[in-house]
């Protein structure tokens, strides 16, 4: 104990005789800052991942379905009964049941491809928010007749909230048959769906009882099942199991198929985050190694004469390994401090250089249109320690390399 603290206290007396010498101090603080700069950036960049991540469960895969269950060739008879056995099953969070039909919308000359569906305006709310993103009439509130649109494609339509339009879409009853007749109805839009995700483009929405009594099916039938799952990063796996309470002959899907890759592009975007800025921290640290092995040389007669005072190699090593290692913990230290300061206010900065340069990067690329952060406490602990860690690595070396000090040749000399 005695000799760790004579360690310590011959450490802060180098270090403060650094102060004294220009070039000596000049690496050590470099090197400092180098390692808080890489750990600010690090817990930055994990943050926003992070708060990626959290709006892809909590916005985008809470408007698309977790898992469908799309009927193959006819309809899902009696969906009531179906609809609570799947509730009843583990993991199942909510069920709803829908009519899917690929459909033309058509306003004047305009014509645009889109994806018509039809919900329980009631259980649909259990398994979606889209609610939440509808400006004008909600689910709940259409009346016969009344659709709602992506609000890019009513732009590319050119309509508004009370204009009219048509739909064209084929005879789900036709449908095995081949090419049929395109089944005609007349809509009026009601509300305007803009999420800045994909359902913007293509969706839209109307009453579940509309499209049954439009393509003369019983109010039992419908042509798929929506589940929404509590763990939403289960569904790959979950999606079969959960299904084989069905008895039809279903097509089974799930988010991980039609959104998957943008959960991956995050999770790749993570890891090369690790990568890239560890290396930064990497290449800080060793930059402490080249101050100590500095210092090392240039303390070789002050080493020299603790030597002949009765120092231990011990004691040698641990001094300069304290000298590399309070440097690291006070840049780490700074490092997360000004990282979170940072993170906790990446979304007003995002915005404030939006209005700045007048443009948002984001609207249109992604399902969102600000920067999103989530900060993960555990990132924040694994940083620390793992930059603490490099650093007591790279202190090794030098610090061994001063125990070899020979005073009879530091001092003959």
């Amino acid at each position: 104990m005695k000799s760790t603290s004579l360690s310590f206290f011959i450490a802060q007396r180098f270090r403060q005789s650094q102060k004294g010498n220009g070039f000596m101090g000049f690496m050590a603080k470099s090197s400092s800052i180098g390692i808080m700069l890489g750990v600010a950036v690090l817990l930055l960049a994990l943050s926003v991942v992070n708060g990626f991540q959290q709006q892809l469960v909590e916005r985008l895969l809470a408007l698309v379905p977790h898992v469908e269950y799309v009927a193959a060739d006819e309809y899902i008879d009696d969906w009531q009964t179906k609809q609570r056995l799947l509730e009843q099953q583990t993991n199942v969070k909510a069920a709803a049941p829908f009519i899917a039909v690929n459909a033309m919308a058509q306003a004047g000359s305009v014509l645009e491809a889109a994806q018509l569906r039809g919900v329980d305006v009631a259980l649909e709310q259990d398994v979606s928010i889209v609610n939440q993103f509808i400006n004008g009439a909600k689910l709940d509130e259409l009346n016969k007749g009344e659709v709602i649109l992506g609000n890019e494609l009513a732009q590319k339509l050119g309509l508004q909230v009370g204009d009219k339009l048509t739909l064209l879409m084929s005879d789900l009853k036709d449908r095995s048959k081949g090419m049929s007749a395109p089944v005609r109805y007349s809509a009026t839009l009601a509300g305007l769906l803009q999420s800045n995700g994909p359902l913007d483009k293509q969706q839209i929405l109307m009453r579940l009882s509309d499209l049954q009594a439009l393509f003369s099916l019983r109010a039992d039938q419908v042509t798929g099942l929506r589940v929404t799952l509590d763990d939403v990063y289960s569904a790959q796996s979950e999606a079969m199991r959960i299904g084989r309470i069905l008895d039809d002959y279903v097509y089974v899907s799930s988010w991980v198929r039609t959104q998957g890759s943008l959960y991956q592009d995050i999770q790749m975007v993570r890891t090369i985050v690790y990568l890239s800025v560890f290396l930064i921290i990497a290449v800080a640290s060793f930059n402490i190694v080249s101050s100590l092995f500095m210092e090392v040389k240039e303390k070789q007669s002050a080493i020299a004469i603790l030597r002949t005072m009765g120092a231990s190699d011990f004691v040698i090593v641990n001094t300069f390994l304290f000298q590399g290692v309070v440097s690291a913990l006070v840049a780490t230290v700074l490092g997360c401090i000004l990282g979170l300061i940072l993170a906790m206010n990446i979304t007003d900065l995002f915005n404030w250089y939006s209005n700045l340069i007048g443009e948002n990067k984001l609207s249109g690329v992604y399902f969102i249109d600000f920067l999103p952060a989530k900060i993960e406490w555990m990132d924040v602990l694994y940083v620390g320690a793992i930059t603490v860690v490099i650093t007591v690595i790279a202190s090794i070396y030098p610090a061994w390399q001063a125990s070899k000090v020979d005073p009879a040749k530091v001092l003959g000399n």
